[in-house]
């Protein structure tokens, strides 16, 4: 009795390790994939607030929207490193 669940241990054992090495591939890639999708949707407030900024270049300092140029510029810089960040990340991997 003892003899056949040791067995059954080590058939365990060995199915865990197996599905394990074969899944390590696809959990690698799918993180990758995850990075990138990511980086993807972080950039996507950047085409969104880009032409904000452009168009309220000219008052950056004291114009009717300088406020809408920097919180756009806020927007635009953070979402960028952050978009950038991901497709470096997911290349390091």
């Amino acid at each position: 009795m003892r003899d056949a669940s040791q067995a059954v241990a080590r058939a365990r054992g060995g199915l865990v390790q197996g599905m394990r090495g074969f899944l390590r591939p696809f959990g690698r890639v799918g993180g990758i994939l995850w990075l990138e999708v990511t980086g993807v949707f972080f950039l996507l407030p950047v085409l969104v607030f880009t032409p904000t900024l452009w168009r309220t270049r000219l008052s950056y300092l004291h114009g009717p929207d300088h406020r809408t140029f920097w919180a756009s510029a806020l927007v635009v810089v953070v979402f960028l490193y952050l978009g950038v960040s991901s497709f470096v990340r997911a290349r390091r991997k």
